[in-house]
């Protein structure tokens, strides 16, 4: 309900001439601290659009006085990022590998664009802390099937396992039971024979060990300790790639295995490999 502009008696101040339930609102004025402030914010936001990229165009935006963009200094720093990484990046393809390791200032350059190329390109198979899983190597260990020196583990990284770089590592275990060169029960001798090698509670039979001698000495060793130059796991410690239940044994003698490692070379640059390979051998198993 609405009636004509009154004067309130208590206050002295006019209403509005709107009134609700017998309660009628008066016409105060706005501070004037806040009149300035409104005032004074037209002001601003007038001038800001002025001097300051503001207003969207359309197929662009206003540049303002000033032309200033976010975007270029953004690029401007990224840039600047570059150029100080570009330093200590080709201070790393001059450095060999132990000079890498023993210079503070580039052990910690390299350490750090190591840890951000293993996330984007490592984790996936060897998981965020490098401890692997099922079919992928645990970089944490002692145990390293092509060797675990920086030259090693270097050299791993650019031509791969089983990969297509021409001097790809590549180890073929036969498929024992596939092949037909062992049958079941033969595979499963072996099988036991392998694992008594690293569980001294377990015996095998003399067959079981000539067997083992004939058809996996060869590359594993006659102790069955492996051989890093051929890609041979060592078979008499407790760490397994696959697992290390008899069963398991079992299925890798008989069908094999083949894991794929790409190279990397051609995909990163060679200061990143490097660095890569020094961060890989501080994980706590590089030789």
């Amino acid at each position: 309900m609405s009636k004509e502009n009154e004067t309130d008696e208590i206050s002295g101040t006019e209403t509005t001439g709107h009134e609700w339930d017998g309660i009628k609102e008066l016409d105060t004025p706005l501070p004037r601290w806040w009149l300035w402030t409104w005032l004074v914010s037209i002001i601003w936001a007038i001038g800001y659009w002025i001097v300051m990229p503001s207003w969207p165009l359309i197929t662009d935006y206003t540049k303002g006085m000033l032309g200033y963009s976010q975007r270029d200094v953004v690029m401007a720093q990224v840039n600047d990022a570059k150029e100080a990484r570009k330093i200590y990046s080709e201070k790393l393809l001059d450095a060999d590998l132990e000079t890498i390791k023993n210079s503070p200032d580039l052990l910690e350059f390299a350490l750090v664009g190591g840890r951000s190329s293993f996330k984007d390109n490592c984790v996936a198979c060897h998981g965020t802390g490098a401890a692997g899983s099922k079919g992928y190597p645990n970089l944490n260990d002692d145990d390293w099937i092509w060797g675990g020196s920086l030259d090693e583990i270097h050299h791993t990284l650019n031509v791969g396992i089983r990969g297509v770089h021409e001097d790809t590592q590549i180890s073929d275990m036969p498929a024992f039971l596939s092949d037909e060169i062992l049958n079941k029960k033969e595979i499963e001798e072996v099988a036991t024979y392998i694992l008594s090698l690293s569980d001294s509670s377990i015996s095998a039979s003399r067959d079981a060990m000539v067997s083992y001698q004939e058809n996996c000495a060869a590359c594993h060793g006659p102790d069955g300790k492996g051989d890093k130059m051929m890609g041979a796991p060592n078979l008499a410690d407790a760490i397994w790639l696959y697992g290390s239940d008899k069963q398991t044994i079992i299925n890798t003698i008989s069908y094999s295995r083949a894991g794929v490692m790409p190279s990397w070379a051609g995909r990163l640059d060679e200061a990143t490999i490097k660095a890569l390979a020094v961060y890989v051998h501080t994980l706590g198993g590089g030789e």
